[in-house]
């Protein structure tokens, strides 16, 4: 399976805070936000199968007017939303609405019917009602903090949340404390995406550095880490990081269209704001290269097979340790061409482990025995007693695909113009999930080294593998010649 590429996507197109009051809503943890059939739908007692705009089926919300969403979004004394449809709603709302338009429609509402800006109102009132307000803006900061990268989100946020703590020093400490929370959130995503670009911008071509550097006096993985239990933690420890960085949203905006019912203006036209996800395509397509160069650069067929065998174990280790996406990267790198054509090297190789772990992540049959051990592995998580028994990191760009689908497969909007919230329910217990396993903390020890390598050692383009693939065992035929002939003068009459 070659590395897995995020163009084809391009097309289609915490704990909680102090509370103020006992009354406060409670923010369970995201495993308790949905129920084990997935989430919990079952949420509203309504006679009538339409009330005020929304559309309820045996008391489960399936579509609603846009305006009748966002009203059912804002709490007032006597109500305060599920947490599923906040977030369901939070999630999809930006295929129809800028976050920050959602955001002043909120606090609009809010000021008007709690008559907030109102010098006169009851202060009693407003008691009952600004925990329910704070409540409704942490959760949003804590699960979607990256909408509030817009200056107009903060704007609202803090004017909304200077009206709640005006007179009352319990609420003005809360409010402290959630935007402190929230301005650390988006100073740390920051430093990461100023290390990825120091990462992307130091990165070179394998075959540049072997011109400089004879490869005899070259380091190879198995030099750095000998241990492959020990490289399958260091890659689970990249891989938990980047997932962390990856907002629930990116999903969702990944997939961002222009809406039917808004002039034919695209709802996130001047930026796709997905490049902490892309980011982690990036990775898993480095890795497969890394795979690939580690193997087809030693001169030697023994070494070549030694590092075919190394990486066996590393992906074994990797599955072991509910890591699928470094498991799935490894087997993609073993599986391009340049590699898979060195016919005498794989001859010296004990195969068995590798066609076990081949059979796990065979696609046929939509990936049913990935899926099957992907489940297995998260059921392992929900009753794990030990960070270790918790790690799930799912084949990735399946994921993405899986969402893909999804939103391909069904309408936003239903023939009378409303949203189709059924679809929304579905695409929130998907990335719900991922929530989860996004949360786990890594058990396992860093190895500064061994990073610094896996994150930056240069790679073999996909020329320069077949370069080398054809110099470590000749050409086969006269299309392999020709290329082989070419690849020549063109890199290696480059210096």
């Amino acid at each position: 399976m070659p590395p897995f590429t995020w163009r084809i996507w391009d097309t289609p197109s915490l704990p909680a805070l102090a509370r103020a009051q006992e009354s406060m809503p409670q923010t369970p943890p995201f495993s308790a936000m949905f129920d084990s059939s997935g989430y919990n739908r079952n949420l509203y007692q309504s006679a009538d199968d339409s009330c005020g705009g929304l559309y309820y089926h045996d008391n489960n919300l399936l579509s609603g007017s846009l305006e009748a969403l966002i009203q059912h979004l804002v709490p007032n004394v006597d109500y305060y939303p599920d947490r599923t449809y906040i977030f369901t709603f939070l999630l999809s709302s930006r295929l129809f609405m800028h976050p920050y338009e959602l955001m002043a429609k909120v606090c609009h509402l809010c000021v008007e019917h709690q008559r907030l800006s109102d010098p006169n109102s009851d202060k009693n009132q407003i008691r009952k009602i600004a925990p329910k307000i704070l409540q409704l803006l942490t959760e949003w900061t804590e699960t979607f903090p990256y909408d509030f990268r817009d200056e107009r989100m903060m704007r609202n946020l803090k004017d909304l949340a200077h009206r709640i703590a005006s007179g009352e020093e319990t609420y003005r400490k809360n409010v402290q404390q959630m935007i402190q929370c929230l301005i650390r959130k988006l100073a740390t995503l920051s430093q990461y995406e100023e290390v990825l670009a120091k990462i992307s911008s130091t990165s070179t071509d394998r075959l540049t550095v072997l011109k400089t550097k004879p490869q005899s006096i070259q380091r190879d993985i198995i030099t750095v880490c000998s241990d492959p239990y020990t490289l399958a933690q260091q890659l689970t420890h990249i891989e938990l990081e980047r997932l962390s960085y990856i907002g629930p949203e990116e999903f969702v905006q990944a997939f961002v269209q222009k809406d039917p019912l808004d002039n034919d203006k695209s709802c996130y036209s001047e930026q796709k704001k997905t490049r902490n996800l892309e980011a982690y395509v990036e990775w898993f397509n480095r890795l497969s290269y890394l795979v690939a160069t580690e193997i087809c650069m030693p001169v030697k067929k023994k070494h070549r097979a030694r590092m075919i065998e190394y990486f066996i174990d590393v992906a074994r280790e990797c599955f072991n340790i509910g890591n699928f996406n470094s498991l799935m990267a490894i087997i993609s790198g073993m599986n391009m061409s340049p590699v898979s054509r060195l016919k005498k090297t794989w001859a010296k190789v004990k195969t068995a482990k590798f066609d076990v772990l081949e059979h796990q992540m065979d696609p046929s049959s939509n990936f049913y025995n990935y899926r099957t051990a992907l489940r297995g592995a998260a059921q392992r998580s929900l009753t794990a007693h030990s960070s270790r028994e918790k790690i799930v990191i799912p084949f990735f760009s399946l994921l993405i695909k899986d969402i893909y689908f999804l939103n391909e497969g069904c309408a936003n909007r239903l023939p009378n113009g409303h949203v189709n919230f059924e679809k929304f329910w579905e695409l929130a217990k998907q990335v719900s999930e991922f929530m989860i396993w996004k949360q786990v903390e890594c058990p396992f020890e860093r190895d500064r080294k061994i990073l610094q390598y896996l994150l930056t050692v240069p790679v073999f383009s996909e020329d320069a593998l077949y370069l080398a693939s054809y110099e470590s065992e000749g050409p086969e035929n006269h299309i392999e010649k020709d290329r082989w002939k070419s690849l020549r003068s063109s890199l290696l009459g480059r210096v």
